[in-house]
C-alpha cells in the first residue's frame, strides 16, 4: 500500500516554486509555518510547478488558492505549470467565489487583464436568461408530472397546506384588494367625469367604469397585488427552507417537495384569485358609482340599469377567466425562484425580488396576449 507524502513547498529558483506531496486535510499539517514565511520577488513573473502534487482535496485547493492570492498580492504575475486537469477543476470550483482567479494552464500563459466588453456582457446576460427560461420550463414540466401523480393517487394530495394557503393568499388579501379596487373605481370615474360632462353623456360613466374594471383593471390589479404579497412570500419561504437545508431534509424523509410546497400553493391561488377578482369587481364598480353620483348626478338606480345593459356576461367572464392563468404564473414563478436560492440571506432577498418583478412582467405580458386574442375572437 502506497503512502502519500506530506504537502511541501520548495523554491528552487527565485522566480519558481515547486509544490509536492498530498495537499489534503491529512497532509497539510506542517505546511502553515512554511507558507507564513514565504516571500516572493515583487514585480516579476512567478512559476508554480505543480507536477509533484500527488493528491488534492477541497482543503488543499483552498490553501493553494490562498497561496496564489498571497503571491499575486506581492505584485507578481503567477502561472501554474503541469497542473493535472482534475485538480484544475477542483481548484476552479473552490475559487469561483474569490475575487482573484488564477489561470490554470499546462504551458506558461500570461494573465489576461482585459476587461469584459459590452458585447460579451450582453452575450452572457442572454445566455443566463435563456438558461433561466429553460429551467422554468423544466420546473413547469415537473409540476405537471407531480400533479398527474396526485390525480392518479389522490391520497398523496395535501389538503391542509392548500387550505392554509387559501386563507393566507385569499381571505387575508381581501382588505388590501378591496381598498385598492375601490380607489381605482373612484379614480376611473373621476377622470372620465369631466369629459363626459362636456358632451352631456353622464350616463355613459357606467359603461366606462363597468367595462374597464370588469375586463381589465380588476383582474390585472388583483394579480399585481397578489404577486407582490403572496408571490414574494412563496419565494421567501421556499428560499429560506432551501438555505436551511430543509428541502434536502424533506427529500431524505421521502416527502416530495413539489407535493408539499408547490402544488397546494398553485391550487389554492387558482381558487383564491378568481374570487378576489370578483370581489375587486364589486368594490371597483361601487367606487365608480359613488363618484358618478357625486360628480355627474347619476343615481345608483340609473347607474345599475345602464351597467346591466353596457356590460354583458361575456365581458364579465373575460375578466374572471384571466385570473386562473395569472394565479398559475404567480405561484410557479414564486416557487421557482425559491428553489433557485443558494447561499444565505442575501440570495433569499435577491430571488424574492426577482420573483416579484418577473411575476408582474409575465402577468402584464399575459394580459396583453389575452387582449389580442379576445380582439381576434371578437369577444
Amino acid at each position: 500500500m502506497n503512502t502519500l507524502s506530506a504537502a511541501a513547498i520548495a523554491q528552487p529558483a527565485p522566480q519558481e516554486f515547486a509544490l509536492s506531496g498530498a495537499w489534503t486535510v491529512r497532509g497539510l499539517g506542517t505546511l502553515a509555518p512554511r507558507l507564513a514565511a514565504l516571500s516572493a520577488p515583487a514585480g516579476s513573473g512567478l512559476v508554480v510547478d505543480c507536477a509533484g502534487i500527488e493528491a488534492l482535496d477541497t482543503a488543499g485547493a483552498w490553501v493553494l488558492q490562498k497561496l496564489l492570492r498571497q503571491l499575486r498580492a506581492a505584485g507578481s504575475a503567477v502561472h501554474l505549470r503541469d497542473f493535472r486537469p482534475e485538480f484544475a477543476r477542483l481548484l476552479a470550483m473552490v475559487g469561483k467565489d474569490l475575487s482573484t482567479q488564477v489561470p490554470v494552464t499546462s504551458a506558461l500563459l500570461p494573465v489576461s487583464s482585459v476587461p469584459s466588453s459590452h458585447l460579451e456582457h450582453l452575450g452572457r446576460s442572454a445566455a443566463g436568461s435563456l438558461e433561466q427560461v429553460m429551467a422554468l420550463l423544466g420546473f413547469v414540466g415537473e409540476i405537471a408530472l407531480a400533479f398527474t401523480a396526485c390525480l392518479a393517487h389522490p391520497v398523496r394530495f395535501r389538503w391542509r397546506p392548500m387550505l392554509y394557503n387559501l386563507r393566507s393568499a385569499g381571505f387575508d388579501a381581501l382588505p388590501i384588494v378591496g381598498l385598492l379596487s375601490f380607489l381605482l373605481g373612484i379614480v376611473v370615474a373621476y377622470q372620465g367625469a369631466d369629459q363626459l360632462r362636456q358632451y352631456g353623456a353622464n350616463i355613459f360613466i357606467a359603461d366606462l367604469v363597468g367595462l374597464s374594471m370588469l375586463r381589465e383593471f380588476a383582474p390585472l390589479m388583483t394579480a399585481i397585488i397578489v404577486a407582490g404579497r403572496s408571490g414574494s412570500a412563496y419565494a421567501a419561504q421556499i428560499g429560506t427552507m432551501s438555505v436551511n437545508e430543509e428541502i434536502d431534509a424533506l427529500r431524505a424523509l421521502g416527502i416530495a417537495p413539489l407535493d408539499l410546497l408547490v402544488l397546494p400553493k398553485i391550487l389554492a391561488l387558482s381558487i383564491a384569485l378568481p374570487l378576489l377578482t370578483v370581489f375587486a369587481d364589486l368594490l371597483g364598480v361601487f367606487g365608480g358609482m359613488l363618484m358618478a353620483r357625486a360628480q355627474l348626478g347619476v343615481g345608483f338606480g340609473e347607474f345599475l340599469d345602464r351597467l346591466v345593459k353596457a356590460v354583458s356576461v361575456t365581458a364579465y367572464l373575460v375578466g374572471v377567466c384571466k385570473a386562473p392563468v395569472f394565479a398559475f404564473i404567480i405561484a410557479v414563478v414564486g416557487c421557482f425562484h425559491g428553489f433557485r436560492t443558494r447561499g444565505g440571506a442575501d440570495s433569499v432577498g435577491r430571488q424574492t425580488t426577482r420573483s416579484v418583478v418577473q411575476s408582474i412582467f409575465l402577468v402584464i405580458v399575459a394580459d396583453a396576449l389575452f387582449s389580442v386574442a379576445f380582439s381576434v375572437l371578437d369577444l
